[in-house]
């Protein structure tokens, strides 16, 4: 996949920036200064989507295990039944024109990205398994929300004078969360469970993620704050970094979900 491409001095300047808080987290921990990245981007349940995926979504609630997200469960589910999971091939069902304005290759990229960043996460507790049977859980997933971060507004809010200072209150101001700024991209999708030898639904999950360019978790102390704000900052020069992001944290979270149902752990 190739980003839109801005003034190279341009990126010098906003280089700058990004080397100084690098700079912060290298000094205090000697290891990766991006840290873990979970913090970069954030749900936000007014862009919850309704692609017709799901079978009903007015039973779907907001959860105590995740912020933002939305979900239902079959009452009585065990879920222990199941030590296989057979991820099915995502689906795409993007809102009204952003599948026409989406390249196809960056599109087959990102979802294999998903896929392989889901099979990563479950791996260590359930057999990923090519079909259906007793004992299988099914995973079905569709992207039903994807905007590219806008690179060159990036740059630009970056190395305007104090312009960091306007944008890092743009969220909002605008109604996106703290931290966003409208030309950030954002990631939605629609989550199913299934059992894959009756086709019972089993689970429902969905969920919007907000790119941040100015994320701090503050409740992981001065370190953790600066790790979360230097990816973010560093995502933000790049299209599809946000929606990487965002795949990485769901996959990380179903499965310490699943592991939390099963009484596997993690």
């Amino acid at each position: 996949m190739t980003d839109r491409h801005f003034d190279t001095s341009s990126w010098m300047r906003g280089l700058a920036l990004t080397a100084a808080v690098l700079a912060a987290g290298c000094a205090s921990t000697g290891s990766n200064p991006l840290g873990s990245g979970t913090g970069v981007t954030v749900s936000d349940p007014g862009r919850l989507t309704q692609s017709g995926f799901l079978s009903n979504y007015a039973r779907l609630k907001p959860v105590a295990w995740a912020e933002g997200i939305q979900c239902w469960r079959r009452p009585g589910l065990d879920i222990k039944r199941y030590d296989k999971v057979l991820i099915a091939r995502m689906s795409v069902s993007l809102k009204p024109g952003q599948q026409t304005t989406i390249d196809p290759t960056d599109l087959k990229t990102l979802t294999d990205y998903f896929h392989d960043s889901m099979v990563k996460a479950l791996q260590p507790q359930m057999k990923v398994v090519e079909k259906p049977g007793p004992g299988v859980l099914g995973l079905r997933i569709a992207l039903t929300n994807l905007v590219p971060t806008d690179v060159t507004r990036s740059v630009t809010g970056t190395v305007i004078p104090y312009g960091f200072v306007a944008e890092a209150g743009a969220g909002a101001a605008t109604g996106r969360p703290a931290g966003s700024t409208p030309y950030l991209g954002e990631t939605g999708m629609e989550m199913q469970f299934v059992d894959s030898a009756k086709g019972t639904i089993l689970a429902e999950c969905r969920d919007t993620q907000i790119g941040r360019k100015y994320a701090a978790e503050l409740d992981t102390g001065a370190t953790g704050a600066a790790q979360t704000w230097a990816s973010g900052y560093v995502n933000s020069f790049q299209s599809w970094a946000y929606a990487k992001n965002a795949f990485d944290k769901w996959s990380a979270l179903t499965a310490q979900r699943l592991a939390a149902l099963r009484g596997a752990g993690r």
